[in-house]
């Protein structure tokens, strides 16, 4: 936590944002770093989770003097209520994201969307088999049963698991978990959850207990999150990944560019930037349509560019190979090049800084989400019955906006690099020849020693991209196949470790297999909800070898995490039997309760558990030993 003005050096390793950075501090532009120096050094009880304002009668902080809250209310309790609050948030974040999708597919299903199309028929069927709906019948037929089943995981209202984890969940993992509920019935009596019922329920569960006078004992609140966190993981985040692959494509390998360097001085420049790419993928097309190409050739510009920020930025890059302009961090900075026309974004991770800042430029900041409204931003409501119309729309608005451009504002950094990207689980199972065989044989036979997968944020409490990239490079010297999403996937291809010139910063048994596949030693799998590829991936190798997925030499990091959304990425990854690497520490440290539950007490009930390391190479070092650990038992 920064306690005093750092060093420009020491905010990111990245040339491009560092050269940025360098333009605001001659122009007195106000970035993040900037209002995290203000806000330093933050509140003790905040960050150690015991401040509890959840009822009027406090707000109440625990010390050694005051052990208890006005209500009676512990640490363990207080730090375990703040803990899953914010985990129902982030899984709510996560869930709504696929309930606008599961809406929309089953408007598309049911003929009642015309600008969208099932662009992936043959997944549409395999997702049809795993809830043994017939394939025989004609395409739209399966189409609403697919997304009868999906929408109903939202909100049934009996007992049994989530349709989605019961069909994608490996059989040896949902055994655990079964196990898991009898174990805990059987030592506290108390009837205790694993399994979700309904992605809406558990959410509201998580706000019901923590509510005042409601449930009081950190173990039971701790339970209920991790339920809470597998309904995002194997539930809302599944459904985002799934159905958007039907709607949109399954992602395949492609090449890619990335970094501040991707954007234009002649051209328009669009970003889009958020998370939602049933907004971002009408944008694309509409900004590459030969009407607005013209469009923009009439306002002086050689045509349009469209590049993405963060999470919306990995959905298009996948799919279509849109350039990628930076991960979280970067969305002042690529205001600050003066060059961009257009930040049009949705929801999450979208600072509202923005719109204020825009105004020192002609840039266009656009909202378009009725759930995401911000300061100084130009609204454009996105409908998805008008989709075409309304992304028309934002490209025209952009497209007006580059006569405004003051040529004396531009400052592009020239970084930029390539990256190959597109490694859906299909495409992995494709390139693999179509089993899971050949990388389980690379792994039994010690090339590969496992399988890590890492997850964004950005945090500038730490140096940015630098945890990312010091933990990745460790990892593949070790033989360790590095897998993963969001922002952590934006800096490693920016730093170079997508392309296959990476190979050769790998050991020798992970070269050779990089080598033999033509893949790098680092897999990009898309945006944060498709942390749940890297679910079903290793459920398809636990099946496989018919083991629990607690059994495979797999470890997960969160190494600069932010947002409450890796809270519930973490926990659900815990919870389906993979050790989780984090820093910064999270908001439980004022409970060594809670922290003995979530490092060691978990252990023997879910084979998952928490970790905290700061250095990257010990981070790595750690993780060789658990896995190695776990090769033993193969």
């Amino acid at each position: 936590m920064p306690k005093e003005k750092r060093e420009l050096k020491d905010l990111s390793i990245d040339p491009a944002v560092l050269d940025i950075l360098s333009l605001a501090k001659q122009k007195n532009y106000e970035t993040v770093w900037d209002r995290l120096e203000r806000q330093s050094p933050h509140c003790k009880f905040g960050s150690s989770g015991l401040c509890c304002r959840n009822c009027v009668m406090g707000p109440c902080r625990i010390t050694e003097k005051t052990p208890k809250g006005v209500c009676g209310a512990d640490a363990a309790t207080i730090v375990a209520r703040n803990l899953i609050r914010a985990l129902a948030a982030g899984a709510a974040a996560h869930s709504d994201h696929g309930r606008a999708v599961a809406v929309l597919f089953n408007e598309v299903a049911q003929g009642k969307n015309k600008d969208y199309q099932i662009a992936d028929e043959a997944k549409l069927k395999s997702i049809a088999e795993k809830f043994h709906i017939h394939t025989s019948q004609d395409i739209t037929s399966i189409a609403k049963e697919v997304a009868r089943v999906a929408l109903e995981d939202f909100g049934k209202q009996d007992e049994k698991a989530l349709n989605f984890l019961e069909a994608y969940a490996p059989q040896k993992r949902k055994e655990t978990w079964q196990k898991v509920e009898e174990a805990l019935f059987s030592q506290t009596g108390k009837k205790m959850g694993i399994l979700p019922r309904n992605i809406d329920r558990e959410i509201t569960e998580c706000m019901h207990r923590t509510h005042m006078g409601v449930d009081n004992q950190a173990l039971s609140l701790l339970v209920q999150g991790v339920r809470t966190a597998l309904a995002d993981g194997w539930g809302g985040s599944l459904i985002a990944t799934e159905l958007q692959d039907v709607l949109f494509g399954t992602p395949d390998k492609k090449v890619i560019k990335a970094n501040l360097g991707v954007l234009k001085e002649d051209q328009v420049n669009i970003i889009v930037h958020g998370h939602e790419p049933i907004l971002s993928e009408q944008v694309v097309a509409a900004a590459m349509s030969p009407e607005m190409q013209e469009k923009a050739k009439e306002v002086g510009a050689q045509g349009i560019n469209v590049a993405g920020i963060c999470c919306t930025a990995n959905e298009v890059l996948m799919r279509l190979g849109v350039p990628v302009a930076g991960n979280m961090i970067h969305q002042e900075l690529a205001i600050m090049t003066g060059v961009v026309e257009a930040m049009v974004v949705d929801v999450q991770c979208i600072f509202p800084s923005l719109g204020p800042l825009a105004k020192c430029f002609h840039t266009k900041f656009i909202s378009t989400s009725d759930r995401a409204a911000f300061p100084e931003a130009v609204h454009i409501q996105f409908d998805e019955h008008h989709a075409r119309e309304v992304a028309q729309k934002i490209v025209e608005t952009a497209i007006e906006a580059f006569k405004e451009r003051d040529p004396q504002k531009v400052h592009i950094p020239q970084e930029v690099e390539e990256a190959v990207v597109g490694f859906s689980v299909e495409e992995i199972i494709k390139i693999l020849g179509g089993s899971p065989k050949p990388l389980v044989d690379a792994i039994l036979a010690g090339k590969i020693k496992g399988v890590v997968g890492i997850v964004g944020c950005n945090n500038p409490k730490i140096k940015h991209d630098a945890f990312h990239i010091s933990l990745t490079k460790e990892l593949i010297k070790k033989d360790i196949l590095v897998i993963g999403t969001g922002c952590w996937a934006i800096a490693a291809a920016k730093a170079g470790f997508m392309k296959l010139d990476a190979q050769a910063l790998a050991g020798e048994g992970l070269k050779e297999v990089c080598k033999a596949l033509d893949i790098p030693p680092v897999l990009h799998m898309g945006s944060c909800v498709d942390c749940s590829r890297m679910l079903v991936l290793a459920a398809a190798l636990a099946d496989y070898l018919k083991v629990d997925i607690s059994d495979l030499p797999l470890v997960g990091s969160a190494p600069e995490w932010t947002t409450e959304k890796a809270v519930s990425i973490g926990t659900y990854f815990v919870a389906s039997g993979v050790p989780v690497h984090l820093w910064p520490m999270p908001p439980i440290g004022g409970s060594e309760e809670v922290v003995g539950i979530l490092t060691e007490g978990v252990k023997d009930l879910l084979g998952g558990y928490f970790f905290i390391e700061e250095d990257p190479v010990k981070t790595a070092s750690r993780m060789e030993r658990i896995i190695m650990e776990k090769r033993k038992a193969f």
